[in-house]
C-alpha cells in the first residue's frame, strides 16, 4: 500500500458517521466536545504512533511494541484485547449499517431498522462479504477499503454542503450561541459523551499493524496521520455542525439519523432520490470499515500465533493468497455469534448501546498500553542509537510527558465512563451485567490460551 491507501484505510476505519449521531443528540456543545478530544486524545495519539512506527516498523504494531517494552505477558494482554475488540466492534458497525440501508428500499422498508431478525440477517451477510474478500488478499481487499472511504465522504461531503443550504434558505434548527456551546461538565451524560467522542478518533495505529505491506512504512504512516487526522477531524465538527442545523438535538435518531438529516433538506429542495443514493453510500463505507478493521486486526493474531501463545493454526497463511486465513475466519465465526447474542433479547437500539460501551472498554486496554510503551521504550533506545535518527514527538520530556499523560488520561476516562449507562436503558442491570460479562469473558479466555501457551513451551 502507497501513501493514499494509507490514508484511506485510516479514514475508512476511524471516521462513522454513527459518532455524528451520538454527538449531535446533546446539541451544540458537542462542537466544543469534538475540539477536546481532538486536543486531548487524537493529536497524542498520532504522535505516539508516528514516533512508535518510525523506530519500530514491523508486522504487529501495537503488539509489538508493547512486547518490546514490557515483556511477552503484557504483549499478548495488548494484542489479545486488540483482536478480540473486533468482534464485539463488527456487530455494532453493522448493526448500525442496518437501520441505515433500509433507507435504500424507500419509506416503506423504514419499520425494518427495529427488527431483529433483518438486523441479524442482514449482518451476518455483510460480515461474510467483508470476510470474504479479505481473505484474497490486500490486493482485492484495500478496494474495498478505498470504496469504502468515498462511501463515508460522499455522504459526509454531501451532510455539510446541505446544513450549510438549509441553514440560509430555512435557518438553523439549532442556536449556536457560545453560551450554548460551552459544556456543562457537572453532567455525567456530557463527560460520557466525550469519551464516546474519544472513542470515535481511535484507529491511528491500525496501518502500523500492517507494516510489512506497507512501501516505506517510517515515512509512509507519520505522513498519512497528518493527512487523514486534518480530513477525518473536519469530517467530524463540521458534520455535526450540518446535522444540528437541519434537526434539534432531541430529533435525532442514534441509528439513522445522518440519512433521515439528508433525506429531510433533500425533500424540501425536490430531491428525494438522494435519501437512498446516501443510504447505499453509507453502507458501502460500513462494508469498507469492517474491511479495514478485518485486515488489520486479523494480523494480530496471526502474529501472536507465531509466538505459539494462540493456536499454531492462527499462523498459517494462503498458499495463494498470502493471507492469515484462518484467522480471518475464526474472527467471522465468532463475531458472527456475538450479532446473534447481542440481538436475542434487546431491543436493537439497546444492543447496539452495549456492543458500543463493551468494545470502548476492550479496545482501550490496549491503548493504555500504547501510551505508556512510547516512554519506556524512547529511554531504552536513546542507549542504543542516535535519537536523531528517526522522528520523534517534540518537546524533548517536557512534550513527551505532556503527550503520554493526556492520552493516557482520556483513555482510562473513557474506559471508567463506559460503564455508565446511558438515558432510556430499560434494564440497567441486564444493560451492565451484558456490558461487564462480555468484556469479562473475552479477557478470561485470552488469558487461558495465554498460560495454555506457557505450559506447552515449559514441557
Amino acid at each position: 500500500m502507497g501513501l493514499w491507501d494509507v490514508v484511506l484505510l485510516n479514514v475508512v476505519a476511524i471516521v462513522g458517521l454513527r459518532w455524528l449521531l451520538t454527538a449531535a443528540k446533546i446539541g451544540p456543545q458537542s462542537i466544543f466536545l469534538w475540539v477536546l478530544a481532538l486536543v486531548v486524545f487524537f493529536i497524542p495519539q498520532g504522535l505516539v504512533v508516528a514516533e512508535l512506527t518510525a523506530h519500530y516498523p514491523r508486522e504487529g504494531g501495537l503488539y509489538v511494541w508493547t512486547k518490546e517494552a514490557f515483556g511477552p505477558f503484557h504483549g499478548f494482554v495488548s494484542g489479545w484485547c486488540y483482536w478480540v475488540n473486533n468482534l464485539i466492534y463488527y456487530p455494532s458497525l453493522l448493526i448500525f449499517l442496518a437501520g441505515n440501508a433500509v433507507f435504500v428500499l424507500g419509506a416503506g422498508a423504514v419499520g425494518l431498522k427495529a427488527n431483529p431478525l433483518y438486523t441479524a440477517v442482514f449482518s451476518v451477510a455483510v460480515l461474510w462479504l467483508a470476510i470474504v474478500l479479505n481473505m484474497i488478499g490486500l490486493r482485492t481487499g484495500k478496494w474495498v477499503q478505498n470504496l469504502g472511504a468515498v462511501g463515508t465522504w460522499l455522504p459526509a461531503t454531501v451532510l455539510v454542503v446541505l446544513g450549510l443550504i438549509a441553514g440560509i434558505r430555512f435557518g438553523s434548527s439549532t442556536d449556536f450561541s457560545l453560551s450554548r456551546m460551552i459544556p456543562d461538565f457537572r453532567g455525567l451524560d456530557t463527560i460520557s459523551l466525550w469519551a464516546t467522542m474519544c472513542f470515535g478518533f481511535a484507529g491511528l495505529e491500525l496501518a502500523s499493524v500492517m507494516s510489512d505491506e506497507i512501501r516505506d512504512p517510517q515515512r509512509t504512516i507519520p505522513r498519512a496521520i497528518v493527512i487523514s487526522g486534518i480530513i477525518i477531524t473536519g469530517i467530524y465538527i463540521l458534520g455535526t455542525g450540518s446535522m444540528l442545523v437541519v434537526f434539534k438535538s432531541g430529533q435525532v435518531d442514534i441509528i439513522s439519523g445522518v440519512v433521515q438529516s439528508i433525506g429531510n433538506v433533500g425533500d424540501r429542495l425536490g430531491m428525494p432520490w438522494l435519501l437512498s443514493v446516501i443510504a447505499i453510500s453509507i453502507t458501502v463505507g460500513g462494508v469498507g470499515g469492517a474491511g479495514a478493521w478485518l485486515a488489520g486486526s486479523a494480523r494480530v493474531p496471526f502474529v501472536v500465533g507465531l509466538d505459539r501463545y494462540l493456536p499454531t493454526a492462527m499462523g498459517r497463511v494462503h498458499p495463494r493468497w498470502g493471507t492469515p486465513h484462518i484467522a480471518i475466519l475464526v474472527q467471522g465465526i465468532l463475531s458472527t455469534l456475538f450479532i446473534l447474542m447481542s440481538v436475542i433479547g434487546s431491543s436493537v437500539k439497546e444492543a447496539y448501546l452495549v456492543l458500543i460501551d463493551a468494545t470502548l472498554i476492550v479496545y482501550f486496554i490496549p491503548y493504555l498500553y500504547l501510551f505508556i510503551s512510547l516512554p519506556t521504550l524512547r529511554f531504552r533506545r536513546r542507549r542504543n542509537v542516535d535519537p536523531r535518527s528517526a522522528m520523534e514527538v517534540p518537546g524533548g520530556r517536557v512534550g513527551l510527558w505532556l503527550t503520554v499523560s493526556a492520552g493516557f488520561g482520556a483513555t482510562l476516562l473513557s474506559i471508567i465512563l463506559a460503564l455508565v449507562p446511558p438515558k432510556g436503558v430499560t434494564d440497567v442491570w441486564m444493560f451492565e451485567g451484558k456490558i461487564v460479562g462480555e468484556t469479562a469473558l473475552l479477557v478470561l479466555v485470552g488469558l487461558a490460551f495465554y498460560w495454555r501457551g506457557r505450559r506447552r513451551a515449559a514441557e
